[in-house]
């Protein structure tokens, strides 16, 4: 947890504890229900707090709402760092293959996370500014561009034709599980390998 080391004091474990049980309960109230279909009323009496308590954390539904997605964006974009770490120094086109896959298998290992950083959205949302992720695919892109890898194309624009092609697949896989998917890792290894090869040099 966020801070955990500091925690000394009963009390202050019990917050940090009411705190993440508070996230736990939003973040599937968001997911099952729409955001318009949550009130902190609601919450509150689903963990067993007080709603004054709830009040405490988080100062309305909005404020709730933007910290599970600023969560959900942590935490994709820790695992693409330890990805990039742990391939340092690696081919980079392979890097790209290996990180679109690792985005797949976050999105579909964490569905409710995935929602959140990239599918639910409440009133009056602005569009957002470039995730962590996003901003370690597209070092990536410029690396494998710098190198020749790549042809010669734009880096935004051939970073974003590759998140699309991930987010597409994450985003079916997760919103319509019962279709009669072929081979799951033969469809998101072709997916990706299609959006990759389109670009090589």
């Amino acid at each position: 947890m966020r801070g955990q080391a500091k925690l000394h004091t009963p009390r202050e474990r019990y917050r940090e504890v009411l705190r993440q049980a508070i996230l736990d309960a939003a973040r599937e109230a968001f997911v099952r229900d729409g955001y318009e279909g949550v009130s902190m009323r609601g919450l509150a009496e689903r963990i067993g707090c007080s709603h004054g308590n709830l009040y405490l954390h988080f100062k309305d539904k909005e404020a709730l709402f933007d910290c599970l997605v600023e969560e959900s964006f942590d935490r994709l974009g820790e695992g693409m760092r330890r990805l990039s770490e742990s391939e340092r120094g690696r081919d980079p086109v392979e890097l790209v293959r290996k990180m679109g896959r690792a985005y797949v298998k976050f999105g579909l290992a964490n569905p409710s996370v995935y929602e959140f950083a990239f599918l639910l959205r409440r009133p009056g949302q602005g569009a957002g500014k470039p995730h962590v992720a996003y901003k370690r695919l597209r070092s990536l892109v410029r690396r494998c561009l710098d190198e020749k890898r790549f042809r010669r194309v734009d880096v935004d624009a051939a970073s974003q034709a590759l998140w699309a092609a991930v987010h597409g697949i994450t985003s079916l896989l997760i919103l319509r599980p019962a279709f009669p998917w072929a081979d799951r890792n033969k469809l998101i290894s072709q997916v990706v390998d299609a959006a990759v090869d389109g670009l090589l040099a």
